[in-house]
């Protein structure tokens, strides 16, 4: 059990190749997928369940065409083992789930109660800038954003990695800096102001 922790689950790593565009196919098929359901449910106002029994009608019909067609010219069932679930295709999501949701807790902990201010800053700017364009979109476009958003983000990050990475370094460094300074300042008024009150007791 430990080397299968240890090791990338093929759904996580099935996600990260359609987030950085591995195969391009089937991002290509994520993003069509979530452009025609934005586009169907939001901007042409159909109904959830209409879209989906259309969906599901659609997919029903291909496969019984599929399935006669088959019969007709091989004269054979067709082979539907590639659509079966193993067990170690369901153990290793159930294990990306875990430890992605382990991962949120712990950063949020690390968020929250560390010393990283510019982490910080960025976190609640980050909410702060979801929830004011929350306030003009409804939440279908809001997912369709965020889908289109990691669909291209990450490519752009991968493909400019080191010099984000030094801009975030230096503004990371700045951030500390002025950290310590409000640090060293609020300090140095306590202890003023400490003296202070000793001076007029003694007094």
């Amino acid at each position: 059990m430990s080397t299968t922790s240890k090791s990338s689950p093929s759904s996580y790593v099935t996600v990260r190749d359609i987030f950085l565009w591995r195969r391009k196919k089937l991002s290509l098929s994520v993003l069509l997928v979530s452009t025609a359901a934005w586009v169907l449910l939001d901007v042409y106002q159909f109904k959830f369940i209409t879209v989906a029994s259309w969906a599901a009608m659609f997919v029903v019909t291909s496969l019984f065409v599929y399935g006669n067609l088959v019969r007709f010219f091989r004269k054979e069932e067709p082979d539907l083992s590639g659509l079966e679930i193993s067990e170690q295709t369901a153990i290793e999501t159930a294990l990306s789930v875990r430890q992605s949701i382990e991962e949120s807790i712990r950063w949020m902990f690390h968020v929250s109660t560390g010393r990283e201010l510019f982490v910080f800053a960025r976190v609640v700017a980050a909410l702060w800038l979801l929830s004011y364009v929350g306030s003009f979109f409804d939440s279908l476009t809001l997912l369709h954003i965020g889908i289109v958003a990691g669909m291209t983000i990450p490519v752009i990050y991968v493909k400019n990695e080191d010099t984000i990475k030094m801009f975030e370094e230096r503004m990371r460094m700045q951030a500390r800096r002025f950290y310590d300074m409000m640090d060293e300042r609020v300090v140095k008024r306590i202890k003023n102001q400490v003296v202070k009150v000793k001076e007029k007791k003694v007094e």
